[in-house]
């Protein structure tokens, strides 16, 4: 099996390694050569995290191959994940030359993390096979993925995507009609909104915020949702009790509006940003994100919730496979995968 990433930044990167780590061939176009530097990065990332949420071990990981031409990168491809731009005018030009090159492809997903699948299709001659397949950062390691198929979107396309999303160890949320943002971008966005005024009416700074999400209900969120929550506030009265003890009679948000985000509200939020951060740079930061999040996936598999119970569902699932196949599973080894000679490989030259 064989995906092609269109795109190889953090998100397209992020696709690359969770199919490679899986055994899938994967071939990435991208017209930035820099994005190949991004792309090695991340699967190096994803290299040292991702097995270590598992017990077992995940299957020999696949091939991959860096292209100079898209067609030559989607051509013969099972699976095509667009990861470009968040631009209307530039997903729609790339998906057009998807369509002329994608003979075999199923699946054609776009990781457009608002844009509506019904926009994006409309005037694509394979908007059958097309729909959004919106991850979350980082890809090779929250499972969660929102399936948001466009009116045009076949039920066997939609069928697929779900299957394949699952053999990689991924947590399906298939939408039953389209909004912009989806669900998860929409949380966020609300608390974003309400964390800008309380900076902007000086009422708590950036790290106040994030000390208050991290060492409180962020971490009751990472084992269960809002909803779970909230009954459990409720007692034995449940959620009838939760709301009608807590219920917004008075709402203590300003949800319904945004402040704008002007220069001095912009520097207010950068020169608390750097406060808050010190010396450390962007790797370190990731490299912090990802054993954490490791840490707190591989304590949620002991009772199998949340991100924690997906982990155990995949290692069940490769084992399977594997004793299906007559052999063990094989452990992964990336050291050879991508080299310095990438940055200057022909565009079909494959990365072993």
């Amino acid at each position: 099996m064989r995906a092609a990433i269109i795109g190889g930044g953090i998100i397209g990167g992020g696709w690359a390694a969770r199919f490679l780590l899986n055994g899938w061939d994967v071939s990435v176009y991208d017209e930035d050569s820099k994005s190949i530097d991004r792309l090695r990065y991340v699967i190096d990332q994803a290299r040292v995290s991702l097995p270590q949420i598992y017990d077992g071990q995940l299957p020999q990981s696949g091939n991959l191959s860096v292209h100079s031409d898209l067609a030559s990168a989607v051509a013969g491809a099972d699976w095509v994940q667009e990861s470009v731009s968040e631009r209307i005018d530039i997903k729609s030009a790339v998906l057009g030359e998807i369509c002329k090159a994608a003979d075999k492809a199923k699946v054609i997903g776009s990781s457009t993390s608002g844009l509506m699948p019904s926009v994006l299709a409309d005037g694509l001659p394979c908007a059958d096979r097309f729909l959004v397949t919106h991850p979350f950062h980082p890809v090779y390691l929250l499972p969660v993925v929102e399936i948001v198929p466009s009116p045009k979107s076949s039920q066997d396309t939609i069928s697929t995507a779900n299957d394949v999303l699952v053999s990689i160890g991924m947590k399906p949320l298939l939408m039953g009609r389209e909004i912009d943002g989806f669900i998860g971008n929409r949380l966020q966005e609300a608390m974003w909104r309400e964390a800008l005024w309380m900076v902007k009416d000086g009422i708590a700074t950036v790290a106040e915020i994030d000390d208050a999400i991290k060492y409180g209900f962020g971490l009751r969120m990472a084992q269960m949702g809002q909803f779970e929550t909230y009954r459990i506030l409720g007692g034995d009265g449940g959620m009838a009790h939760f709301i009608a003890q807590f219920g917004l009679v008075h709402p203590l948000s300003k949800l319904m509006d945004a402040p704008g985000l002007d220069d001095v509200l912009a520097s207010t939020l950068a020169a608390q940003w750097d406060e808050q951060v010190g010396n450390k740079s962007t790797a370190e930061l990731e490299r912090l994100r990802d054993a954490n999040l490791v840490g707190i996936i591989r304590a949620l598999r002991a009772t199998n919730s949340g991100a924690g119970g997906a982990a155990v569902d995949h290692d069940a699932r490769v084992k399977d496979n594997e004793q299906k196949r007559g052999g063990a599973a094989r452990a992964e080894n990336f050291d050879t995968i991508i080299s310095a000679a990438v940055i200057t490989a022909s565009p079909d030259d494959s990365i072993t």
